[in-house]
């Protein structure tokens, strides 16, 4: 089975399991697991922030940062098709009580003069206390559901500028941010500057089995750790899995541009065919998203012949590329695709 669904999908290497299995742990929730510590230091080195703390999920890193930057009540702004928006459940709502304003924008992206328009500007004849105070935006890069896009330098930090000119806290979800760096050949701390808060997953591109972390200043990542044990994201000897993503960022940052090719090539191969669509501006980094008609029937029929991957629309499917697929393996995987939509067709006569 080749398995395009996620870059989750993967499994340690020998290696990673040794380096987990020799882990040197303590209870994390005390503050004395060498392990953790470390891995919690060497993040914040690598995005050029003061400190990081270590999580169980992307999901709950952002949620934590969410908490951080706002009080209930507050207006968040960020892309419509963020992964806060749609696939972190309703949990800005449930767990910090804010709102969010969702603006629109290509490949995941949004605009300085949008961000601009989103706050509100009363006449003198209304107090402002009469509206939603909006305190944070967020931005994610890659951004997922836009198909693995990397943010525009210039366009980043001209919305960085307005959110400090406008008084606002930002926060980055990074999830992918090593896909960003290796596509864009930016240095990390380049791609997090401006950023009061980073998250950054292990457990996708790198191949670790579980963990993210949130980066930041000392005093905003101390206020973290309160809503990290408030989650319920207090590890005992986290080490284990700490070790994992350790092992992750010392050895598998450098081959990611292999998981950026697979999919690139693969891209190219299925657009070839006239019953798919692919926007191949999009496939900039380990993400690929095609058109298609039946995409359910598709993908079932992709299952059947020995590659799965994830159905997200009507006529819409994804294929993530990662540390386990190899080359050979994305080109048999773009044939099968190609062979089984033209099943399709002639089973359905059209």
């Amino acid at each position: 089975m080749i398995d395009l669904r996620s870059d989750t999908v993967t499994k340690p290497s020998r290696a990673m399991r040794q380096a987990i299995a020799d882990a040197v742990v303590g209870d994390d929730v005390y503050g004395d697991d060498p392990t953790v510590n470390e891995l919690e230091r060497t993040v914040a080195a690598l995005l050029g922030k003061e400190d990081a703390v270590f999580v169980p999920t992307g999901t709950m890193s952002n949620q934590i940062a969410l908490r951080t930057h706002t009080e209930p009540g507050d207006t968040v702004v960020l892309h419509e098709e963020a992964h806060i928006v749609r696939h972190e459940l309703g949990g800005a709502a449930h767990n910090s009580g804010v709102t969010l304003a969702q603006l629109a924008g290509p490949y995941g992206s949004f605009t300085a003069d949008q961000l601009r328009a989103s706050i509100p500007n009363p006449s003198a004849a209304l107090p402002s206390h009469m509206f939603d105070p909006v305190t944070l935006v967020c931005l994610e890069n890659t951004h997922n559901d836009s198909g693995g896009t990397v943010w525009d330098l210039d366009q980043m930090q001209s919305v960085l500028d307005t959110a400090a000119e406008l008084d606002l806290r930002t926060h980055l979800d990074g999830a992918r941010l090593w896909n960003a760096a290796a596509a864009s050949g930016t240095d990390l701390a380049d791609l997090t500057a401006g950023f009061d808060t980073v998250n950054v997953c292990f457990s996708k591109g790198l191949g670790a089995p579980v963990g993210s972390a949130l980066a930041g200043d000392a005093a905003t990542i101390s206020r973290a750790r309160r809503f990290k044990q408030i989650f319920g994201g207090g590890f005992r000897q986290a080490g284990i899995l700490a070790a994992g993503a350790l092992f992750a960022l010392e050895h598998n940052r450098e081959r990611l541009t292999d998981d950026h090719l697979n999919a690139r090539a693969f891209a190219e191969s299925i657009n070839e065919s006239e019953l798919i669509t692919v926007d191949l501006d999009s496939a900039q980094t380990n993400l690929v998203y095609f058109e298609a008609d039946g995409a359910d029937e598709l993908a079932a029929e992709c299952l059947a012949r020995g590659v799965s991957m994830l159905a997200v629309g009507p006529a819409t499917i994804r294929a993530v590329f990662h540390m386990d697929v190899t080359a050979d393996e994305a080109s048999n995987a773009a044939d099968t695709v190609k062979s089984a939509v033209e099943a399709q067709r002639l089973t359905s006569g059209s």
